[in-house]
């Protein structure tokens, strides 16, 4: 397990969505990313037992949206702890927050599981 300060923490999450190439991120109209501790438990029971929950994305995914758009918007959380736990260093912690990101991400534009994990993104 690692400490990073919220602010570091969110600096990481920042720049990994910077690197998303810009088509990626033209394409993620009104959605929220953001920053939580820890999941809550009705979404903690999402996963398998035993593994860790360290992203989620709500929303509707931009394949399945019909005309123009909700106006809430869709939503993709970053778990801050689960990944601070599971790391043991800062390189490790903003890999890890770059793969979550891109996870989500990829839900957001319509992959499933199976498609991340042939990706790398699992």
């Amino acid at each position: 397990m690692i400490h990073l300060s919220r602010r570091e923490f969110f600096r990481i999450v920042r720049q990994a969505y910077r690197e998303l190439p810009s088509h990626v991120r033209d394409a993620m109209v009104n959605v929220d990313i953001s920053v939580e501790d820890w999941p809550d438990r009705e979404s903690s029971d999402l996963v398998e037992e035993g593994s860790t929950l360290f992203g989620l994305y709500t929303g509707i995914p931009l394949t399945e949206r019909e005309g123009v758009g909700s106006s809430l918007p869709d939503r993709i959380i970053i778990y801050r702890q689960p990944i601070l736990r599971s790391c043991a260093s800062r390189e490790e912690a903003a890999r890890e927050i770059r793969v979550t990101l891109m996870h989500e991400v990829g839900h957001c534009l319509g992959m499933s599981e199976a498609d991340l994990h042939r990706m790398g993104y699992g």
